[in-house]
């Protein structure tokens, strides 16, 4: 090969220096069939696009004008043979790609859980799976192991070939949780929770950010993911245990406001209502959960007797933002107990024994009052003139 053309494939070669073929060399079962899925799509395409390619340049090159010896037709304008090639091949593979998605969409759904941990492997019944509680901040990640009783930010690990369940919201804006070694991204979003259901089958360190802009500081919310081996594990979550520090609920509201680039941090204690909080809206003092209105709303609402139950909210998104949206916001404040319900847990609300939906006083009909001459303008009249 000539100088010229090494030189030729300089740029080419330093393009592809930059590439992360970690989509194709996943650590996760869930990553590799996905990979899987790609790679069968993309050849099932290629059975149309290569030979249309190739033809292409076969048909400029055969009947190009300096070749007399290609057949010379200008009336021809139909073939059934053709036609049946040219629709029937793009339609198998249609066919071929419609069943591979619906198959992949159900068997690779984030929500379903796993039924394997690898490729002839199934899930041992008899371990637990890892449970972790993901939050999305501004502009970082917080990890919650109820199991555990521990938090970390900007850090997250888990056991070779044990299922995780994640369960993840958000704080402000909506984010995006991706390890692409593990498996796809799915959003985060205040206020709802989406699931991921995935496994680690190989021990080391992988990448996971967010593939969801969010403000000033996406650039650096990303974090680290290390699959370990069981003993490894457990060290791990002994160092977190023995790094001390106590996540709840006022320490998350300082840990909530926005910062970038933060150094992974580990909370040997956390409070065990805290994601509930955080997913229902309510970590603030005093600040009514949404599970709590919408089982108010579900009973039918308090009527006129709840337009006066709000408080001022000092601190909300758009505080923590730094902005000014509007008047004051505010929030409403806990009606189902004397207290906040701070502190207690889903199962610790009972359900009211009277069961007969609430009803509102309604607002008062207007008083009636006899049309008068005067209000004859309203009646589309002109008004008489004093003169």
């Amino acid at each position: 090969m000539s100088r010229l053309k090494i030189l030729a494939l300089l740029p080419l070669a330093v393009s592809l220096s930059g590439c992360n073929f970690v989509v194709l060399a996943p650590a996760g079962d869930i990553a590799a069939q996905q990979r899987d899925l790609v790679i069968i799509s993309t050849v099932l395409m290629l059975l149309i696009v290569v030979p249309v390619m190739v033809l292409t340049a076969v048909f400029a090159w055969r009947y190009r004008q300096s070749n007399t010896s290609a057949r010379y037709e200008p009336e021809w304008d139909h073939s059934t043979k053709l036609e049946l090639v040219i629709w029937s091949a793009p339609l198998l593979i249609i066919v071929c790609l419609g069943a591979l998605t619906w198959m992949g969409t159900h068997l690779l759904d984030p929500y379903r859980s796993l039924g394997r941990i690898a490729a002839e492997r199934p899930v041992d019944k008899g371990r637990a799976p890892l449970e972790v509680d993901v939050v999305a901040l501004d502009w970082k990640w917080l990890f919650i192991y109820p199991d555990y009783g521990i938090a970390t930010v900007n850090e997250l690990a888990a056991p070779v070939d044990r299922p995780i369940n994640f369960r993840i919201t958000a704080s402000t804006v909506m984010n995006s949780f991706y390890i692409p070694a593990l498996a796809g991204q799915i959003y985060a979003m205040p206020g709802m929770e989406t699931k991921l259901h995935a496994v680690v089958n190989h021990a080391g360190t992988y990448k996971g950010f967010s593939a969801n802009y969010s403000g000033a500081g996406f650039s650096g919310m990303h974090f680290a993911f290390h699959g370990f081996d069981d003993k490894n594990f457990d060290d791990w979550i002994a160092r977190a245990k023995s790094a001390g520090g106590s996540l709840g609920r006022s320490e998350y509201l300082q840990l909530e406001k926005p910062s970038q680039n933060e150094p992974v941090r580990r909370y040997g204690n956390v409070d065990g209502d805290l994601y509930r909080a955080i997913l229902n809206m309510c970590v603030e003092a005093g600040k009514m959960c949404m599970s709590e209105m919408m089982a108010i709303d579900a009973k039918g609402g308090l009527g006129h007797e709840g337009l006066n139950n709000t408080l001022p909210l000092a601190y909300d998104k758009y505080a923590r933002r730094g902005t000014a949206l509007g008047p004051e916001p505010a929030f409403v404040a806990g009606t189902c107990t004397p207290d906040a319900p701070q502190g207690q847990t889903s199962a610790a609300i009972k359900a009211p024994t009277d069961t007969a939906p609430l009803a509102g006083a309604g607002l008062k009909r207007p008083a009636f009052a006899p049309l008068r001459s005067s209000d004859s303008l309203f009646l589309g009249q002109r008004p008489k003139s004093d003169s």
